[in-house]
């Protein structure tokens, strides 16, 4: 919404206070829907960069990085401290590497999101059973990976 990449150097303290504090931060990663340019929501250069800068920082990606969700899911599989969030999507909506990326590799990776009061709960959470994603998974991604990142439990 600033037009400011996340690794510019302004937000810096922003990431060590959240450091400090033990708290994640949470980045809107993709395309923008207000009009105004969407290349600083690239996971790459720019996620990757404050991951690298940063790696005791919690770093939650929301927004899957559509377009750029492959870009998105490379850097929450390369960084320990990187995790997806589904804010704005419909499960019926979700990328198929998304999908793919939550029911293997990604499932401590990824968490569901909204983008209340756009986008409520019951309606982000239809076509949730035609992924077809297991017990444990499903645990994870509804609130298990969210419960954890936060220090909710």
């Amino acid at each position: 919404m600033w037009n400011l990449p996340p690794n510019d150097r302004r937000y810096y303290p922003l990431y060590t206070e959240c450091i400090e504090l033990g708290i994640p931060v949470c980045l809107q990663v993709g395309h923008t829907g207000p009009l105004c340019p969407s290349e600083p929501g690239r996971p790459i250069p720019y996620i990757d960069e404050v991951a690298l800068d940063f790696p005791e920082l919690s770093i939650v990606c929301g927004h899957i990085g559509y377009p750029w969700t492959t870009e998105m899911i490379a850097v929450a599989t390369k960084y320990p401290n990187v995790y997806i969030d589904t804010s704005a999507y419909v499960a019926k909506r979700y990328p198929s590497e998304l999908v793919n990326y939550l029911s293997k590799n990604g499932r401590t990776k990824i968490m569901f999101g909204t983008n209340y009061p756009m986008l409520t709960a019951s309606r982000c959470l239809e076509g949730l059973p035609a992924l077809n994603l297991d017990d444990e998974c499903l645990s994870l991604f509804l609130s298990g990976n969210a419960r954890r990142v936060f220090k909710l439990s």
